[in-house]
């Protein structure tokens, strides 16, 4: 039987292979320092999952509008001004099974064969495959370290071709940790704005951002407004990874093809999910205050032990929780590195070329101190070898 193309260009993902490796020797009793997860180690706040088992005590188990409940776009359309300057309606808003379903159907409803999309790298590594899958072709620049891995608005000029519909920006950044700043954002905004190529703006980290460093959404800066889809979602803020339920706020006319799209599609996102993600917006926020400093304290940690390991270099994060490590200088491509590291001192890491850039790896401190100790001593006898 023959499979559709789209199925057969697509790359299994590194991160869930290296992550299935090292629950499997974990199995055989192996004592695994995994520092692959893409999700907060924390529990969901108890006021979150309370709302949510008081609406299936309820009966609120049925079909809601496909892009989502009434109240939960409005609480949404308030956080975007509160927290963003962003004005949306709550008929702009459609709220999806995850921030990665909001990220596809943005590029589905705005994409198509013969486009293309500029995406940095390193990059979250689902941003070229989603391209791929509404036939549209992914164009990568790569971003230097020396530039904190951010694509620069003279990179994105370079990259732009008649034929340019949209460029991603995920700011707090996976795998990077970079944060772009107002005037770095403006940069792009302006020359996007110029060319009306739109932007989508993956915002799914932005309450994980330290020593003070400020997340700024793109949709709120001058000349922005009409051509950002802004995503967000409730997994990594409030330990929701499992929940799946992401949201984003887009022009009228796009946010009305996703509702299409997703109405043919999944229909309405988890109904009763719904009703956490209102009591994790209306409710109390310090477990993300506190979440949020216990990351800060593991990335300090994390990093100043790895700044002393000879012959590799980073970029101390300033938002999410990973560090991507320079690893060029030990002349290993990154699955080799990851691989040996994996197999003979049984330490987790994700190859740097699942997200564009064969010279790294990345280093998710989404895990306990004691982990993260017992692993960075072993990375570091691990290229004391090589």
């Amino acid at each position: 039987m023959e499979l559709a193309q789209r199925a057969t260009i697509l790359t299994p993902s590194l991160t869930l292979s290296i992550d299935s490796k090292a629950k499997a020797m974990k199995a055989e009793g192996l004592d695994v320092c995994g520092f692959g997860a893409g999700e907060p180690d924390f529990d969901t706040p108890e006021h979150i999952k309370s709302a949510c088992m008081a609406s299936l005590d309820a009966g609120f188990t049925k079909y809601t509008p496909s892009s989502g409940t009434p109240e939960l776009r409005q609480a949404i359309c308030d956080k975007f001004k509160a927290d963003n300057g962003i004005d949306y309606k709550p008929s702009q808003i459609v709220v999806s099974n995850g921030a990665k379903h909001s990220c596809y159907n943005a590029i589905l409803a705005t994409c198509q064969p013969g486009d293309e999309v500029i995406i940095p790298a390193p990059y979250w590594l689902s941003y070229p495959e989603m391209v791929r899958l509404a036939g549209a072709e992914p164009v990568i620049v790569h971003t230097k370290e020396e530039n904190g891995w951010k694509m620069t608005s003279e990179e994105f000029q370079a990259a732009m071709t008649p034929r340019t519909k949209m460029v991603i920006l995920n700011s707090p950044g996976n795998p990077t940790g970079s944060v772009y700043s107002k005037e770095e954002l403006q940069e792009i905004v302006d020359v996007a704005s110029d060319e009306e190529i739109l932007i989508l703006s993956d915002e799914i980290y932005e309450k994980l951002t330290y020593e003070g460093v400020p997340h700024i959404s793109t949709a709120s800066l001058p000349g922005a407004y009409d051509i950002t889809i802004t995503i967000n979602g409730f997994s990594k803020a409030y330990a929701m990874t499992g929940w799946r339920l992401g949201y984003l706020g887009a022009p009228e006319p796009i946010a009305k093809a996703i509702d299409a799209i997703q109405s043919h599609s999944t229909s309405n996102p988890c109904s009763f999910a719904q009703k956490g993600g209102l009591a994790a917006l209306k409710g109390d926020q310090q477990p993300v205050v506190d979440m949020r400093e216990e990351f800060e304290m593991r990335r300090d940690y994390m990093c100043d032990r790895l700044s002393k390991i000879p012959k590799v270099t980073l970029v101390k994060p300033q938002g999410a929780f990973y560090v991507l490590v320079n690893i060029s200088k030990l002349s290993l491509t990154s699955q080799n590195f990851a691989d040996r590291l994996l197999s003979k001192h049984h330490v987790a890491v994700v190859p740097g070329i699942a997200f564009g850039d064969d010279r790294t790896i990345r280093l998710s401190y989404a895990t306990s101190m004691d982990v993260i100790k017992k692993g960075i001593d072993r990375l570091e006898q691990f290229c004391a070898t090589l």
